[in-house]
């Protein structure tokens, strides 16, 4: 029997259950108002790694240094990069707090609605979700589209280069890959647990490779493929960092790295200030994503725990190596304006020409800077599929509550204990998203603008409620910030505000059909949806999350 669970200050407090670990998980779940139906195997560093692999410093830095290297170059990266990672660690402790506390799939819409209360938390919980929802297939059209532009690349640099009648693959081709990525995914996506292990297999060999590479020895963990991917993608980030500065044969100065500030962005805009705030862009898209610990707390061990421990040392991680990640390769730009002209070698993808370029110009060959790509290919496939379990397992709780049209389908799940519906919806949405791309790019990137304003959106709702109206029902897991959540809570909420706010600005003047930002319109067309939704619909049948024991 399904019934609406009561939102009441008082209702499902956090309640210590002294029991062996498992139990106390499931037993938490039941005071939350769920039955375990999900196989609960994920260790801590389990977790943890589904997470990173989600952010993958890697995928971001790479799909996004072309627009730091635009809006203010090494100034904007270095020093932005440190400051938005700050930032996003305190969005990431508020929402950590938050798990603790209700550690469920649901994640961010559930804890709208357990924190507004009965009145307001049906309606909250609708648009917490959706943004929630829509934000993270944009993650998965984005990661696996950038997946698809990539291979284009090394595929148009190893057949010669743009200046050598290399091959260059049309916009269909472009899609084509991507809907071949996605597929992938969403197979891997519906094996059980003892199928994915030779995927971590894979991963495993790929860390060894990449160990007798780099003189490393890292024998721990070896049999846990997600500790794997996690190792793969750490190792990954730390070879090419190291690699490509050494392999060049010109390298920029410290003086060029840690103070040049590019204003030469062609783009008509010459305020430093306003330079540095669009480039703060390549910084808060990549640190995106790192709601997935709370969607898997339902297959997590000890997950009022774990859960904020995923969330907090994915963050962490991700900005010690991703700053290092970006010394690194700036340490290798020498000439901007010739890394960004579509008129190089690989077609204007700025980091494919600094590794291309560094090879080519030591050994006479690119081939080495080729197979660094094949590395970064690698971490983004990775990404995707850990994005794709995020967003099935959003799918599943959302539609168990009775959210999404068709509900009953796409919560089901299989012998396996896997929601093979969800999997395949999610793959099929991120698929139809990326079709913008074949009209325009510009349209293509409004919709990938929801996946740093829309889903970032989805993480302050619940964080303003917990500072707000439920400031004072609020009863924290055992992760808590203790008298400075709602300090920290406040941060995270202006934050957000003031993002949403900048990276909605114009992106280069005059402003054209072309050149306009329409990360605007594309979340506000997003909010336009719900809000008519529910007005002429929702508001009469969506209760907010229900039970179902």
């Amino acid at each position: 029997m399904e019934t609406a669970i009561g939102i009441s200050a008082d209702s499902a407090p956090y309640i210590p259950l002294d029991h062996e670990p498992n139990v106390t998980d499931d037993a938490r779940l039941n005071q939350l108002g769920y039955k375990q139906e999900l196989s609960r195997s994920l260790s801590a560093i389990a977790n943890f790694s589904v997470t990173f692999s989600i952010i993958s410093v890697i995928t971001g830095l790479t799909t996004m240094y072309s627009t730091g290297l635009t809006f203010g170059g090494p100034v904007t990266m270095v020093y932005g990069w440190p400051i938005v990672g700050v930032l996003t660690m305190i969005v990431g402790l508020a929402m950590a707090e938050i798990c603790s506390a209700y550690p469920t799939s649901g994640g961010l819409y559930f804890w709208s609605a357990r924190l507004c209360g009965n009145e307001w938390g049906p309606m909250v919980s609708w648009f917490t979700g959706w943004f929630n929802i829509v934000g993270q297939w944009a993650v998965t059209t984005s990661v696996d589209f950038s997946l698809a532009q990539l291979i284009q690349v090394i595929i148009l640099l190893s057949t010669g280069g743009k200046n050598g009648g290399g091959y260059e693959a049309s916009k269909y081709v472009v899609i084509a890959f991507h809907g071949a990525i996605l597929s992938m995914h969403a197979i891997i996506n519906s094996l059980p647990i003892s199928v994915l292990s030779f995927f971590g297999q894979l991963a495993a060999v790929w860390n060894l490779l990449g160990m007798k590479i780099s003189g490393l020895n890292m024998n721990s963990g070896l049999s846990n493929p997600p500790f794997l991917t996690y190792s793969s993608l750490l190792l990954g980030v730390v070879l090419l960092m190291i690699l490509i500065p050494s392999v060049a044969t010109e390298r920029a100065s410290a003086k060029f790295v840690f103070t040049h500030f590019n204003t030469d962005n062609g783009e008509g805009i010459n305020s430093k200030v306003y330079i540095f705030v669009l480039g703060l862009l390549m910084s808060q898209y990549t640190l995106t994503g790192y709601d997935a610990s709370a969607h898997m707390t339902e297959e997590t061990k000890n997950a009022d725990k774990n859960g904020p421990k995923g969330i907090i040392s994915a963050i962490g991680i991700s900005i010690i190596f991703g700053w290092g990640y970006l010394l690194g390769i700036t340490f290798a730009v020498t000439d901007i304006p010739y890394l960004l002209s579509e008129d190089n070698d690989a077609g204007g993808y700025a980091i494919a020409e600094i590794f291309y370029l560094a090879f080519k110009n030591r050994y006479g060959s690119g081939v080495g800077g080729i197979i660094c790509l094949g590395v970064i290919a690698i971490a983004i496939f990775f990404c995707g599929m850990s994005s794709v379990t995020s967003n099935s397992r959003m799918v599943y709780a959302f539609s168990r509550d009775g959210a999404m049209p068709l509900s009953s389908l796409w919560h089901k799940v299989n012998k396996q204990e896997v929601p093979i519906n969800a999997v395949w919806l999610s793959a099929f949405i991120s698929f139809c998203m990326a079709l913008t791309s074949l009209g325009s790019l510009v349209a293509f990137q409004a919709m990938v603008s929801i996946a740093t304003i829309g889903l970032y959106i989805a993480y302050a709702l619940p964080i303003f409620f917990r500072v707000s109206l439920g400031r004072k029902s609020f009863v924290p897991g055992p992760f808590n910030l203790g008298r400075y959540g709602v300090v920290v809570g406040w941060i995270a909420v202006l934050w957000v505000a003031t993002i949403s706010v900048l990276f909605s600005l114009p992106v280069a003047y005059p402003v054209t059909s072309e050149t306009l930002n329409y990360t605007p319109v594309a979340v506000g067309g997003l909010l336009f949806i719900t809000v008519s939704w529910w007005i002429v619909s929702a508001r009469h049948w969506f209760t907010g999350p229900i039970t179902n024991i």
